[in-house]
C-alpha cells in the first residue's frame, strides 16, 4: 500500500495515520520513495529533510502508541519555499550568498503546521530572492519544471511548491504570495492555492534580524498549496490566528458568520479590458456554470474597481522600496537574475518621497472601493492569468515579453494590493495543460472562497496527481 499513500489528499493521509490504518513512517517512506523516483525530472525539491522526516514520523507512531491525541495533519508530509524558515536548516532564499543561513527557529507557518501534526519534509526552489522572474529558476538550484509539461513554466515564486504538490512529493506545500506567487504556480500546475488576507497568518520574512520595508510587510502573505480545496480548508484551520512573533497577525475566527444566500458572485473574465486568452475565458465560464448550478447568483459585472490605478501604484510603490537597496541585492540575484527587475523600473521608476507619500493615501482610496464592492458582491470570480502557461524565462526576455507577463497577472496583482483573501482552483485541461481561476474575497472571509472553489472542484474534478511529462 506504501506506493500509493502519497497519492491520498492530505486530510484522508492524516485520517489513515491517525486510525492506525497506516503508520506516519510509512507515510513518510511513501513520500520519500516518491520524491527519489520524480525529483531528478521536475527538480522541486532542494533541501532534502530524509531523517529528520522519519524521526518525526517515530515520534508521531509513538505518540499515538501510547495513546496520545493526534493532530488533524498528523503525520502529513509538506514541504516549504525556500523564503521560509525551518528550524536548523539554510534558508538559502535560492541563492548562493545565503547557502549556510541556518534557520534558528520554525518561522511561525511552519510552527503552526508541526503543532498540527504535519512533518516538513523538504525546502522547494523558488525565484533567486523572490526578484528573479516568474519562472522558478534559483542561482544555487537551477529550473523546476512543470510536470504537465517541460515547454511552460511551472509559474513563481511558489513553483517549486506547486510543482512538488502536483506530482505527488507532498500533498500540501507552504508558500508565499505578493501578487500571484501561490495562485499562478497552483493554476499552471493544477493544484488549488490559497492567498489569505493580509494579516490572517503569522508569518516571518525578515533575512537576517532586521524587518522588510512597507511594501514587503503589508504585500508578502505566507499561503498553502493543496491538490484538494479541502485540504486547503485544513491547513487554513491550523495556519490562522494571532502570534506574538508577528505583531500583524490578528485574532479572527477562521469562519466567519454565515451570509444570507444566495451569494452575489461578480464574473470579471477581462479585468481592466486588456484581453484574455479563449481557453482562459472558458475556464471562467466553466467555473461559472458550476457555482450557478451550486445555487449562487452569478453576475456578470464590468470589471473589479480601479484595476489599473491599483496596478500603477503597486508596481511605483514596491519598485520605489527595490530601487533603495538595489545597489547590494542586483549583485546576489546571479548571472542575468537582475533583468525581470529592471525591466519593471523601466517602465514604473522609483519616485519621490512626496509622492510615494500620496501613494499611501491613494492606495487606502482603492482598498475602500473594494470594501464597497465586496459588500454588494461577497465573491469575485476571475482568472488567475489572462494568458495560458509561458515558456520558462519568457518574463524577462526582452520588454514586451515582461509587460506581456504582468498584464496577464494583473488580477492577482491587483487583489495583493488590496490585501483581500482568494483561493485559486482548477476547472479542467485544455491542449494538455491545466487551466484555473480564483475565487475572491472579503477581508478575513477565506471560507467563502474556499467554499465557493469547493463547489467548483466538486463539479469540474481534481487534476493532480500526476507523472511528470517532459
Amino acid at each position: 500500500m506504501r506506493d500509493m499513500l502519497w497519492r491520498l489528499p492530505a486530510h484522508e493521509q492524516a485520517a489513515a495515520v491517525r486510525d492506525g490504518a497506516v503508520t506516519a513512517a510509512e507515510l513518510v517512506d511513501g513520500h520519500l520513495e516518491r520524491i527519489a523516483e520524480v525529483n531528478p525530472a521536475v527538480n522541486a525539491v532542494t533541501q532534502l529533510l530524509a531523517e529528520r522526516a522519519r524521526a518525526d514520523a517515530a515520534e508521531t507512531d509513538r505518540r499515538r502508541a501510547a495513546g496520545g491525541a493526534l493532530g488533524p495533519l498528523a503525520g502529513v508530509p509538506f514541504t516549504v519555499k525556500e523564503t521560509t524558515g525551518i528550524e536548523g536548516v539554510p534558508t538559502t532564499f535560492g541563492a548562493a550568498r545565503f547557502r549556510d543561513f541556518t534557520a534558528r527557529a520554525d518561522a511561525p507557518p511552519v510552527a503552526r503546521l508541526r503543532a498540527a501534526g504535519a512533518i516538513p519534509i523538504g525546502h522547494t526552489n523558488m525565484p533567486t530572492l523572490i526578484l528573479a522572474g516568474i519562472h522558478t529558476r534559483s542561482e544555487l538550484f537551477g529550473d523546476t519544471a512543470n510536470p504537465w509539461s517541460g515547454a511552460v513554466t511551472p509559474g513563481g515564486t511558489s513553483g517549486g511548491d506547486a510543482a512538488a504538490v502536483a506530482s505527488g512529493m507532498a500533498p500540501i506545500g507552504l508558500g508565499n504570495d505578493s501578487g500571484g506567487s501561490v495562485r499562478i504556480p497552483a493554476s499552471f500546475c493544477g493544484v488549488a492555492g490559497l492567498k489569505p488576507t493580509y494579516g490572517r497568518y503569522a508569518a516571518d520574512h525578515r533575512i537576517g534580524p532586521d524587518d522588510p520595508s512597507l511594501a514587503a510587510q503589508e504585500l508578502v502573505v505566507d499561503g498553502p498549496l493543496a491538490r484538494t480545496v479541502g485540504d486547503l480548508r485544513l491547513v487554513h484551520e491550523a495556519l490562522a490566528g494571532a502570534d506574538p512573533r508577528d505583531p500583524r497577525a490578528v485574532p479572527v475566527p477562521p469562519y466567519g458568520e454565515p451570509l444570507p444566500g444566495p451569494l452575489r458572485v461578480a464574473v470579471v473574465a477581462d479585468p481592466g479590458g486588456h484581453g484574455v486568452h479563449p481557453a482562459v475565458r472558458r475556464a471562467v465560464e466553466d467555473a461559472a456554470d458550476a457555482l450557478r448550478d451550486a445555487g449562487y447568483e452569478v453576475c456578470e459585472v464590468p470589471d473589479v474597481p480601479r484595476l489599473d490605478d491599483a496596478l500603477e501604484v503597486y508596481a511605483r510603490m514596491t519598485l520605489t522600496e527595490f530601487a533603495v537597496s538595489w545597489p547590494v541585492v542586483k549583485p546576489l540575484l546571479g548571472e542575468g537574475g537582475q533583468r525581470y527587475i529592471e525591466q519593471g523600473m523601466a517602465r514604473s521608476g522609483p519616485v519621490e518621497l512626496a509622492e510615494y507619500l500620496r501613494l499611501t493615501g491613494v492606495r487606502l482610496g482603492i482598498r475602500r472601493d473594494w470594501a464597497a464592492f465586496l459588500d454588494a458582491f461577497p465573491l469575485v470570480l476571475g482568472p488567475v492569468f489572462t494568458d495560458p502557461p509561458f515558456a520558462p524565462g519568457d518574463e524577462m526576455r526582452d520588454a514586451e515579453s515582461s509587460l506581456r507577463v504582468q498584464r496577464a497577472m494583473r488580477l492577482c496583482t491587483a487583489t495583493s494590493f488590496v490585501g483581500v483573501p482568494a483561493v485559486a482552483v482548477p476547472t479542467g485541461v485544455t491542449g494538455g495543460l491545466p487551466y484555473g481561476v480564483q475565487l475572491i474575497g472579503r477581508a478575513y472571509r477565506e471560507d467563502l472562497c474556499l467554499d465557493a472553489a469547493q463547489e467548483v472542484e466538486r463539479r469540474l474534478g481534481v487534476l493532480t496527481p500526476i507523472d511528470p511529462h517532459s
